[in-house]
């Protein structure tokens, strides 16, 4: 092993020097360069923590010039570093090399290690594995031959010999003592079949690309199989060649075909698979996980609509098939979210799950025999769970308990008692050690950066790992203004949460135009009481420069129970954009607003929103900034789309009444539209349609492409190119 202090001492000079920002005078101003292209205004996080399996240290990555990449385990009593269990150096003799992510075995004597990576989705990625023995001191072996190409999801088996992984659409086990490797599948093919890795709307809408897992003792391996031949291809150009060739993907819309999904299960000691038989009703299977059962599998099933959701296992395994039995069903008349909030008990006969049946989203405890135990209850909703305490029998959480805006965290026991430990406004969050004896808790406001504590189980402080004194100190030098919350009552008397930020220096009876920034979606807030990172400064730069701003959270969006979220339901942008038109009409009215100049920018389903305002609500926003919207929801994908609004054949006013495509001769208002030509996600055809829309309507507005960027639009100067481009729009037009 290799001394630990190097590490240490490069970490803290690395620390001492973000905190190290340059001192302001009263003349500091916020500036696009500033916010994107400087580290004037860096957060501070505590990330890439890990729980070591004792749940009295934890482990961190970090780097050394000499070393490289470096494994570095950590006190939770102390906070301090105790040793350096892994560099570059070590595992591969070569500091240059480097590993860009790690995974220990269940019984940390292997680390998976991640080399040369190349991005693939939002999730997904290729990338060169190779396995460290922390008994030895031999370097990290490759999981594979490097020369058949490179390798996704590589998943360490729980015995700790084995590591399985896909490489061309294949699943493969390797033996980590000999280097056998063990062949699962060969059908795969490109475009065609998938094994052990999800398809692409699979990914983006239920949130993962894992389809590869090993069962507790190491004896079977569950995977899904894509059979993606009947989605209909989307061809999207790549630039800078002399003949741009299309990248080509599989890309289910809206009423078309998705990829046919089965589930399988390799038995090691058999050497091969079987399928698990499901009903005709499983459409979609969103997870699959094994409980405390090591031969038990949980598969779970959602019909078309989303709207039926059932819980199987496995039971009988005789035969060429996987037998199952369903353990648990849901059903509404709207929709379900798929989430990860599901802990198989020791019992071996429920499960903690949460679920919306009371209205609002809770925690229960479900039987295989049918029986139900609500552990929360109230007019607020569970977020997130963040783990069980089986030692203590309590469920860890995130919930709306204290509103909307708010997120606290709480610990509920089997006899429904909870307990909020911190009541501060604002966004709680924590991140536990294995043994829930210590966490790391993360608390920012709308105005204040977050500040990082270690906290023991009943929430005593006992250090301050960051609190980002630097950044307040910048924050204050330039001026910053504060974000101050608001509600308005729309015209339906339904109470929104806002928040508005004044220009600097406003003095009463000063009139301002106004930067309305949205989103206005399901599954993403933002009026919330946390740090809001490079938008926030964004904002106060706006601010600076004489534009009151505001937000507002509009029928649809999320932790005010169902029905408010629900209400937009096969009618996605109507509610919404009668919503964001009553609030300029609010804002209208405020001495300090002048009712003129009222814009209005978006992104995504933001840009959506944007468009239907400028277009629907012409006669209250005077302008408007368009980024990478959905213009039709027929080009959007199946399950996201079909969630909220059925199938364009089962709902084709539901669709077209609301598409911006269909009021572009209502538009008044100067517009900008922008979008990254290589969006896998919100495609570029979205704009193109929009475009010859307003063309066909003669209508003058203004258009911007980014060439093979995708929808987040960013690397190199991009950013601050769009957002300097946003400004000059908005001084000439806002």
């Amino acid at each position: 092993m290799h001394s630990f202090s190097r590490v240490i001492h490069a970490t803290s000079l690395a620390l001492t020097a973000a905190l190290c920002l340059p001192s302001f005078g009263q003349e500091a101003k916020f500036s696009n360069e500033s916010i994107w292209a400087s580290g004037t205004f860096r957060t501070e996080y505590v990330w890439g923590i890990r729980s070591m399996a004792d749940g009295k240290h934890y482990t961190t990555q970090e780097r050394d010039a000499d070393l490289g990449a470096c494994i570095v385990k950590w006190s939770y009593k102390t906070g301090q570093p105790v040793d350096t269990l892994l560099t570059s150096v070590a595992a591969f003799e070569d500091a240059s090399l480097g590993f860009s992510s790690y995974e220990f075995s269940s019984d940390e004597r292997f680390v998976v290690l991640t080399t040369e990576s190349e991005g693939l989705y939002r999730h997904s990625f290729f990338a060169n594995f190779h396995v460290y023995d922390m008994t030895t001191a031999d370097p990290a072996r490759p999981v594979t031959d490097f020369n058949r190409g490179k390798q996704r999801l590589a998943q360490l088996s729980p015995t700790g010999d084995k590591v399985a992984f896909v490489r061309d659409n294949n699943i493969y086990i390797s033996e980590l003592a000999t280097g056998e490797e063990t062949t699962v599948t060969t059908d795969g093919q490109f475009n065609h079949i998938i094994n052990g890795a999800t398809d692409w709307v699979y990914e983006e809408e239920f949130g993962d690309d894992q389809a590869l897992f090993w069962s507790g003792d190491g004896q079977r391996l569950a995977y899904l199989k894509f059979d993606e031949s009947a989605v209909r291809e989307f061809h999207m150009p790549v630039y800078g060649t002399l003949y741009p060739d299309p990248y080509t993907f599989k890309y289910p819309k809206a009423g078309e075909d998705n990829s046919e999904v089965s589930v399988h299960i390799f038995n090691l000691a058999e050497g091969a698979s079987k399928e698990v038989s499901l009903p005709e009703a499983a459409y979609y299977i969103p997870r699959i996980k094994w409980t405390q059962n090591a031969a038990v599998l949980c598969v779970f099933t959602m019909n078309r609509h989303q709207n039926d959701l059932r819980l199987l296992l496995t039971d009988d395994q005789d035969g060429d098939n996987v037998a199952t039995r369903e353990v648990f069903q849901e059903t509404c008349d709207t929709y379900i979210d798929i989430n990860d909030n599901l802990t198989f008990l020791a019992d071996g006969q429920s499960f903690l799950m949460t679920s919306e049946r009371d209205g609002y989203n809770h925690l229960y405890v479900f039987g295989f025999d049918g029986s139900e135990k609500q552990l929360t209850r109230g007019e607020w909703d569970v977020i997130d769970v963040l783990g069980y305490d089986a030692k203590r029998k309590r469920v860890h959480f995130t919930s709306s308990v204290q509103g909307a805006t708010q997120h606290h965290v709480s610990h509920v026991d089997m006899r429904g008692r909870m307990t909020t430990l911190d009541k501060s406004a604002g966004h709680h969050g924590d991140e536990f050690s294995a043994s829930f004896d210590y966490s790391i808790h993360n608390h920012s406001t709308a105005n204040t950066p977050p500040v990082y504590t270690l906290r023991d189980r009943n929430g005593k402080v006992i250090r301050t790992l960051k609190d980002n004194e630097g950044l307040r100190t910048a924050m204050t030098a330039h001026g910053a203004v504060e974000k101050e919350f608001f509600t308005f009552t729309n015209d339906a008397g339904v109470e929104l949460n806002c928040w508005k930020m004044m220009p600097q220096g406003h003095e009463p009876g000063q009139k301002h135009p106004v930067y309305v920034a949205i989103y206005g979606g399901p599954g993403a807030n933002t009026v919330n009481d946390s740090w809001g990172g490079s938008t926030f400064l964004w904002h106060q730069y706006l601010a600076q420069e004489g534009y009151m701003v505001v937000s507002c959270d509009p029928r649809g969006t999320q932790f005010r129970g169902r029905e408010f979220e629900h209400s937009t339901y096969k009618e996605l942008g109507k509610l919404e954009t009668e919503d964001f038109i009553d609030l300029a009409e609010h804002l209208g009215t405020w001495e300090s607003v002048d009712a003129e100049r009222i814009g209005i920018q978006g992104w995504s389903y933001g840009g959506f929103m944007t468009l239907l305002c400028m277009t629907k609500g012409a006669d209250v926003y005077s302008a408007g900034i368009s980024v990478a919207p959905v213009t039709n929801w027929r080009y959007y994908d199946t399950v996201y789309t079909e969630r909220f609004m059925q199938t364009p054949q089962e709902n084709e006013s539901g669709y077209d009444d609301n598409s911006p495509v269909n009021h572009a001769d209502k538009l008044q208002g100067e517009l900008l539209l922008v979008h990254g030509s290589g969006d896998d996600n919100v495609h570029y055809q979205n704009s193109m349609e929009m475009i010859n829309a307003l063309v066909a309507a003669n209508k003058d507005f203004d258009f911007f492409v980014y060439p093979d960027r995708n929808h987040g639009i960013y690397g190199g100067n991009t950013r601050l190119h769009l957002f300097n481009m946003m400004m000059d729009f908005v001084k000439d037009h806002f």
